[in-house]
């Protein structure tokens, strides 16, 4: 196993230069005047974290494994995927609501608020979300031999999970840009594909991604401990930042509440039959 020292001189590397990157993304929204960018810069702060770990256990260690390079490349993909989605979708647009109601509550040293709240805070949730990658790209991953020993199956089961979040996730954010694109569509609500399995098809497929990664960190040494991580962003999502939002931003819509009783609030399922 990776000696404490080294395990704490990677985790200190990482996090000074995720901190760094976080300043950048505090200096861009800051000129831009558009706290929102951070929803773009958010999803490459796990490929930074995912990076700047593995560079340095390898310097560290003189040493790489192939449960390192998958995590690492999951990461990377999952981080471009929603970056390049993000930035599409909100390209052209005014601030996000959420930041912008945030400047009207705060009022004075919005500058000094918005580095701590938006920029600072979202550094700390990939921190903590990001548990598993560091137990993974930290420690001495024990050998695979054979793909039916434990070892093996949490690389292949996580994998396999990680691959169905990331198509819920791709699938759900895709159609639903395309449906908000048609202007036939205003003030009506998505309720076709993966949108008529869950209200949150897209949410369920990010929780998704992170329980994955989590089952192959299970194999490092006390890789169980990482479950913090998908616990943390599985309660972000559905009771902080996400879920809760959105439910409270369409609480009256007649239209959105009928969707809403017909379908699955998280886990995909069958819809119930509209009235």
């Amino acid at each position: 196993m990776t000696s404490i020292e080294n395990m704490l001189i990677i985790i200190g590397f990482s996090a000074l230069i995720l901190l760094f990157y976080l300043i950048i993304a505090f200096i861009v929204g800051t000129i831009k005047k558009d706290n929102g960018l951070m929803d773009v810069f958010y999803g490459p702060g796990y490929s930074v974290v995912a990076l700047t770990s593995i560079i340095y256990y390898f310097i560290l260690e003189n040493t790489i494994n192939i449960r390192q390079i998958v995590v690492t490349l999951l990461v990377i993909i999952w981080s471009i995927r929603l970056a390049s989605y993000v930035f599409i979708r909100n390209r052209g647009k005014p601030e996000d609501y959420r930041y912008k109601a945030m400047r009207e509550r705060w009022k004075t040293n919005i500058i000094l608020k918005s580095l701590i709240r938006v920029y600072i805070f979202q550094g700390i949730v990939i921190f903590i979300v990001a548990f598993p990658v560091w137990f993974v790209n930290m420690s001495t991953n024990p050998p695979i031999f054979n793909l039916l020993d434990f070892t093996g199956i949490t690389l292949w089961l996580g994998t396999l999970i990680w691959l169905i979040g990331f198509l819920f996730e791709t699938i759900g954010d895709y159609t639903l840009y395309k449906f908000l694109q048609k202007p036939e569509n205003k003030g009506e609500v998505m309720d076709r594909g993966v949108w008529k399995l869950s209200q949150h098809p897209n949410y369920f497929g990010e929780v998704t991604q992170w329980w994955g990664i989590y089952i192959i960190a299970i194999a490092t040494p006390f890789g169980f401990i990482s479950i913090l991580g998908p616990i943390f962003i599985t309660y972000m999502i559905i009771k902080v930042s996400g879920i809760k939002l959105l439910d409270k931003r369409f609480e009256t819509d007649d239209k959105y509440a009928e969707y809403k009783r017909r379908t699955s609030v998280f886990f995909p399922w069958f819809p119930k039959k509209k009235k």
